[in-house]
């Protein structure tokens, strides 16, 4: 039985026990208003573990590591303070197996949107599915500015407690891409064809690689984000969704990473769905959607093929996320490209980003490599042995980076 109180009586301190895990919504999808009244009760508690997917709130802190153990997949956002004071634990695991690995879950926290139609996971469904059915406690946020979503949605009985909001929820800034980021976006262009379905991370790349697009037509969406850009493109009828095989007409993504407008957007539009990342990252799904071209960041990747994605300078920045689940993904699909891409150097120029050896770990191995994309060119390393990767990627290096990387290479 669903009981609804107001936030000041929510007792922390008699819901969660020491030792207790507790998850909740990632970005704009977390529950801030519980989460900021939890750390505030955390002293009360004992020691607990929390999950906090990556973080834009400042409701987490690391002067709250004391009482709690800070749980993620990823150091990005508000979780590189967490990372740099050594109060951040990394789960390394693929994003299809991430639900899998937080379950069984002691308490889950949720923001959801209230319309006509019942309870939705409003701006993020992704691992938090199928963490309802295993939580011992389902505590909801019900914000009254959360946009309803389609795709999944909850029963009221699926939550215990319910507590009731009116705030905006929170936004991740967009990301301006300078004129490296719309080199590396022309030469992606240039690879996909009109009636493609796309996958794309996060930052300035991807918004630079759907800003030139605009001349493309019946592009679809699957992917595990969907931001702003996305809906600038299905406003403008470049992203239509036609040709899809599965999910004809959809965009279908795990969680919105935008602002306002894609909040605005996706609020009960029926051509925007969210789904558990059983389906957005399965490769029985990605393997049925022709010419799925897939495009993820790197912090490195060595001439090999091999990609850190996760360590730079010795501090957790990054994750091993769905990049490869959606690598293999766009391996098996017909007409596919799988696409890492990054700018072919870091610190102003002064360090190149394709390397003899990794610098951290192996994020997607050299087996799983596809088509490597700089500002230079793209280098396609499929069906290739050692030596003609090699050959490929000092030719997408820097100028000043290509003889000592010839040299490393031995060729």
């Amino acid at each position: 039985m669903t009981e609804e109180i107001s936030l000041d009586a929510l007792d922390f301190c008699a819901l969660i026990h020491p030792g207790d895990r507790v998850v909740w919504g990632q970005g704009g999808a977390e529950p801030v208003a519980l989460t900021t009244r939890l750390m505030a009760q955390q002293e009360g508690i004992g020691r607990f573990s929390a999950f906090v997917g990556m973080s834009l709130a400042d409701s987490v802190a690391p002067a709250h590591a004391g009482q709690v153990r800070f749980q993620s997949y990823c150091g990005a956002a508000r979780n590189r303070a967490l990372a740099r004071e050594q109060a951040l634990d990394i789960l390394p695991c693929h994003y299809s197996q991430l639900a899998s690995a937080l379950a069984p879950v002691d308490v889950l926290l949720l923001q959801v949107a209230e319309g006509p139609r019942g309870f939705s996971f409003s701006i993020a469904a992704e691992y938090l599915v199928p963490l309802v059915r295993s939580a011992r406690l389902v505590i909801a946020e019900v914000n009254a500015q959360a946009p309803w979503t389609h795709g999944e949605y909850l029963d009221k009985r699926d939550i215990d407690l319910l507590v009731r909001t009116d705030r905006p929820p929170l936004e991740l800034p967009s990301a301006a891409g300078g004129e490296t980021e719309q080199l590396i976006a022309r030469h992606i262009a240039g690879l996909i064809e009109d009636g493609a379905t796309l996958q794309l991370g996060m930052g300035s790349l991807p918004e630079a690689v759907l800003d030139g697009l605009r001349s493309h037509r019946d592009l679809g969406i699957h992917s595990g984000a969907i931001g702003d850009k996305v809906a600038d493109l299905m406003e403008q009828g470049i992203i239509t969704n036609a040709r899809k095989a599965l999910d004809t007409g959809v965009s279908v993504g795990g969680v919105l990473f935008g602002g306002e407008r894609i909040y605005r957007y996706a609020h009960d539009n029926p051509r925007i769905q969210l789904r558990s990342t059983a389906y957005t990252h399965s490769l029985d799904v990605l393997r049925s959607l022709d010419r799925l071209v897939t495009i993820n960041s790197a912090i490195e990747v060595d001439l090999t093929g091999q990609v850190n994605a996760e360590l730079a300078g010795g501090v957790y920045v990054g994750a091993v996320g769905g990049a490869m689940d959606f690598q293999r993904g766009a391996h098996a699909s017909h007409g596919g490209l799988p696409i890492i891409a990054l700018p072919a150097t870091a610190l102003g120029g002064r360090q190149s980003r394709l390397v003899g050896s990794l610098s951290g770990p192996v994020s997607t191995p050299r087996a799983d490599a596809g088509l490597v994309v700089t500002e230079y060119g793209v280098a396609d390393l499929r069906h290739c042995d050692l030596r003609q990767r090699a050959l490929r990627m000092v030719e997408i290096a820097h100028p000043d980076f290509r003889e000592s990387l010839a040299r490393a290479a031995g060729i």
